[in-house]
């Protein structure tokens, strides 16, 4: 699997302006293989389950949400690094992960997509009998 290049970091993308008038940011990703599965981490603060969009088409996975701005209650902001604006990163896929069992959770500004490899790929055993 490949990714774009771009510097891994929340900073506003070249494009910094969005339809609705607020930042494009690139959520750092963190992308983990174990078990025939891999599975990508991206940061996106503020943004909640129904915000998050992920499509699938050509092999390149983007992923997309809107993050509001965080209103803290009752208290009175002083001082905020999270900014409402977009986030946006898009991925190519290898051949070998299956597209219909891709599955993403998205938990205290942490969403997780897993990759499951198609049965194909994964690694096969071979038993060894005694002679």
């Amino acid at each position: 699997m490949t990714t774009e290049m771009t510097a891994p970091d929340k900073r506003p993308a070249d494009a910094p302006e969005t339809a609705r008038g607020g930042r494009i940011y690139r959520p750092l990703a963190d992308i983990v293989e174990r078990d025939g599965t891999v599975t990508l981490l991206l940061e996106m603060p503020g943004v909640a389950a129904p915000d998050v969009e992920i499509a699938l088409e050509n092999r390149v996975l983007t992923i997309s949400g809107h993050a509001g701005t965080a209103r803290p209650g009752r208290l009175q902001l002083v001082h905020a690094e999270y900014g409402e604006g977009d986030y946006e990163r898009a991925f190519t896929l290898s051949e070998d992960i299956d597209p219909d069992r891709i599955a993403a959770e998205m938990k205290d500004g942490l969403l997780r997509v897993t990759l499951p490899r198609t049965e194909a790929a994964q690694p096969k055993k071979i038993a060894v009998r005694s002679a």
